[in-house]
């Protein structure tokens, strides 16, 4: 090959370099995102938070399960389920702070860079759109999953040494789905804190809308379900059928929240008694009376429609912060 074919084909491989992929700088965006979250303050302090919440709520549940050691077919799930007063269950505690833990993650991710006046340099570099957005979730994503990666190494580390008993598969199974639940509701506030932080400039407007949809989900929600269901499905004759209506309208609003599906979804998975959600049908009952628990594949078929609207609300509103990012005018 002549030396003038030699620079040509070094000018086309140049080209192609500048111009790239849209994801080009991705994995270069998600390392450099996930070493701040990992080394900030505020995540240290999150992570002690979490860590003593589920260190004494484990704690709790073991003063109440050591009697029954043995007895149970699932005790280790019960670390996750048993509660003793004041605290609640490990899985109260996590519906809690996993939204906290992902607000604290993504609240600045995009208006942090407007004031600091660092987006229109970081976009000058090799780096789209695309990439830069894609990486800073997948990085508050991952630093969320190593999270309760650690806490549930921890929780089955005091359970062995608190039990003096090793859990089964099926044990095993179905906390790493329950990972996966919890992995996926956190998404959801993950989502919507960097949707925020693409709408508002400003850091606190958008950690505060954050905290205000969390807060209506939590506490106010259920409130308007019990105020919509008797307009929307009224009981005029005190029909049966009437009364089924209006609990499955109830139970349609309810599952709205992503406070109910990640509560459903868990307890049908660390719960394997259990059959239903809402109306229970006598065929139902048969396995239940009996103490028959379901196998694992029976529960995932149950929590299915749960786990599908975590990943589903998850997606939607990436993509919304996706499109409105794509749309905004980025001056030097």
């Amino acid at each position: 090959m002549s030396q003038l074919e030699l620079t040509q084909a070094q000018r086309v491989r140049e080209q192609r370099a500048r111009e790239g992929s849209p994801w080009t700088g991705l994995w270069a965006v998600v390392v450099k995102e996930m070493a701040d979250h990992l080394t900030s303050v505020r995540m240290r302090i999150l992570e002690l938070l979490i860590i003593l919440t589920a260190g004494g709520t484990v704690y709790a549940a073991l003063q109440n399960l050591r009697q029954g050691a043995g007895q149970d077919r699932f005790l280790f799930l019960r670390l996750f389920t048993t509660s003793r007063e004041p605290l609640p269950a490990f899985i109260g505690f996590l519906g809690f702070l996993i939204p906290l833990v992902a607000i604290a993650l993504a609240f600045d991710a995009i208006n942090g860079e407007f004031n600091q006046r660092t987006l229109s340099r970081v976009l000058a570099q090799p780096i789209y759109r695309d990439a830069l957005l894609m990486g800073k979730f997948l990085a508050g994503f991952f630093t969320l999953a190593l999270v309760l990666a650690a806490i549930w190494l921890l929780i089955m580390g005091l359970g062995i040494i608190g039990l003096g008993l090793p859990p089964s598969g099926e044990e095993v199974a179905r906390s790493l789905w329950f990972l996966v639940v919890a992995l996926f509701y956190g998404g959801i506030w993950l989502a919507l804190a960097m949707l925020f932080s693409v709408i508002f400039r400003q850091p606190a407007t958008a950690a505060l809308a954050s905290i205000a949809v969390w807060l209506f989900f939590t506490v106010f929600w259920d409130m308007i379900v019990g105020v919509l269901v008797p307009v929307l499905s009224p009981v005029r004759f005190g029909l049966p059928e009437e009364r089924i209506a209006q609990i499955e309208t109830a139970l349609t609003l309810t599952r709205l929240s992503p406070n109910t599906l990640y509560t459903e979804a868990t307890i049908g998975l660390l719960s394997p008694s259990v059959r239903s959600f809402g109306l229970v049908l006598p065929s139902q009952l048969q396995g239940a009376i009996l103490g028959t628990p379901l196998p694992l594949g029976q529960s995932l078929l149950l929590i299915w429609p749960q786990l599908t609207g975590l990943i589903a609300a998850t997606i939607l509103l990436f993509a919304l912060g996706y499109i409105l990012f794509q749309r905004q005018e980025i001056r030097a």
